[in-house]
């Protein structure tokens, strides 16, 4: 997918979404393998309130797969 559809996607409704996101795509997108890619295009396919639980609160996504990433945009 573009970096620039990306960015786009990343435009959440709230502002410390959009930072936390963005800061990851700006850092670590590029670097990333094919895999953390496509599974951060997934993870923006999510609803505001999803994000915020397992972004901002720290909540346990379902699928193991994406911790590593979510502790990454986290920043941990």
């Amino acid at each position: 997918m573009a970096k620039a559809s990306l960015r786009w996607q990343c435009r959440r409704g709230m502002l410390e979404l959009d930072f936390v996101l963005e800061r990851y795509l700006d850092r670590h997108y590029d670097a990333a393998d094919q895999t953390e890619q496509g599974l951060f295009a997934r993870l923006l396919s999510a609803q505001d309130p999803e994000l915020q639980l397992w972004i901002l609160n720290g909540v346990t996504h379902p699928d193991p797969a994406f911790q590593p990433l979510i502790a990454k945009i986290r920043g941990i």
